[in-house]
């Protein structure tokens, strides 16, 4: 039989990616089997409060805290750089964890925050995002290369250059000299959906301005277009740095805003720190049914 809750949230977004945070940090309030279903319906526009993902503050027994995010169709992603950006502003100000420099828990991995704070207000967050993996079997790719790195992939029957990999969460870039002309609504669902990529994958088209800037679009895995994508924008410096088409420290503008990635060495691997802010919009109120 099913009950109504009353549920009190927090609406964010960091550059146009919006979200809803739910603070799970003292008792559970939706039951884990019923994450994914009502993350779908409080991301649904029109009908409830509308977001791209949502988001819960819990409880961590590795880390300071622990992060988790649940996409608009209501399949839980591993990462998210722009959420964890709110994420971190949120539990700050909220009084959940009220540290400048934490540990965050996450299906990716543990990411290591800084925030920059003044007058008690996150101003913005940079994320360790920790070391890239282009190797296919960790991305995960359907391919007999080892890496898939600027290689070809038939997509309806036509060759398109990218390069896959993983920083939390898998990545397809395309960069290309025809951004504007990119049938984003087109080409993002085949190849977030293609076969040569069993899990899906985030999807990246990618203008090169210079070796210090970037123009990106976005298609992300289980939410579609959206404004920003701060996984994506250190994938797709990590990879641009790889390929020798970039350099270490990179503005990357996306439709939301521009994000800052730093590319780092460590152990033989390619790593990044993203840096951008992270917008309280509004908190509310409504019932749910469980």
């Amino acid at each position: 039989m099913s009950e109504r809750k009353i549920l009190l949230f927090h609406k964010m977004h960091g550059l146009g990616n919006d979200y809803v945070v739910i603070d799970e940090s003292v008792e559970e309030i939706i039951p884990e089997e019923k994450k994914g279903e009502i993350s779908a319906e409080l991301c649904t526009r029109g009908f409830s409060v509308g977001a791209d993902g949502v988001i819960f503050v819990a409880k961590s027994t590795k880390s300071d805290i622990r992060f988790r995010i649940f996409n608009s169709d209501g399949s839980e992603a591993e990462m998210c750089g722009n959420g964890i950006r709110c994420f971190g502003k949120y539990v700050y100000e909220n009084d959940v964890l009220k540290q400048k420099q934490m540990s965050v828990e996450t299906l990716g991995g543990t990411k290591e925050l800084t925030l920059h704070v003044e007058n008690g207000t996150v101003k913005s967050i940079r994320v360790d995002m920790g070391t890239a993996t282009f190797k296919t079997h960790e991305v995960p790719m359907a391919s007999d290369k080892e890496e898939f790195i600027d290689q070809e992939l038939l997509v309806e029957g036509e060759p398109l250059k990218l390069t896959a990999v993983n920083v939390g969460n898998p990545h397809a870039i395309v960069f290309t000299d025809d951004l504007e002309d990119v049938a984003l609504d087109h080409m993002g669902p085949l190849l977030e959906n293609h076969d040569a990529f069993p899990e899906r994958t985030n999807v990246h088209f990618v203008g090169v301005l210079s070796p210090q800037e970037v123009e990106m679009l976005t298609w992300e895995r289980g939410a579609g277009f959206t404004m920003a994508c701060g996984t994506g924008a250190t994938g797709t410096v990590i990879s641009g740095y790889k390929l020798g088409l970039l350099n270490k420290e990179v503005l990357v503008h996306l439709p939301g805003g521009d994000l800052q990635i730093t590319v780092y060495e460590k152990d033989g691997n390619l790593g990044a720190f993203m840096e951008g802010d992270a917008v309280s919009v509004f908190e509310g109120i409504m019932e749910v049914e469980l």
